[in-house]
């Protein structure tokens, strides 16, 4: 299974960024608090960016890239996702 990359706005705005190998369950976790202790007391969160990867160390990579972006620009790559 490919790796993903992804952007949940949780339900006060505040973005979480991560990886998985299996996105809609990984969704689902974090919306029934299981997911992690960021999104726990935030849900319900909505997938708003994502973008497979080839392998984990692609998809860390990019995660770590992205979590270092200003919340700006994390917004304009979930709009420009939603255009295509």
């Amino acid at each position: 299974m490919p790796w993903h990359v992804y952007i949940l706005r949780c339900k006060d705005s505040k973005l979480y960024t991560g990886i998985t190998n299996n996105l809609e369950r990984r969704v689902k976790a974090h919306n029934s608090g299981n997911g992690c202790r960021f999104t726990k007391y935030r849900t319900p969160v909505e997938l708003v960016y994502s973008e497979k990867a080839k392998s984990r160390p692609k998809a860390l990579r990019r995660e770590a890239k992205i979590k270092s972006l200003p919340r700006v620009k994390k917004l304009e790559l979930a709009i420009a996702q939603r255009k295509l």
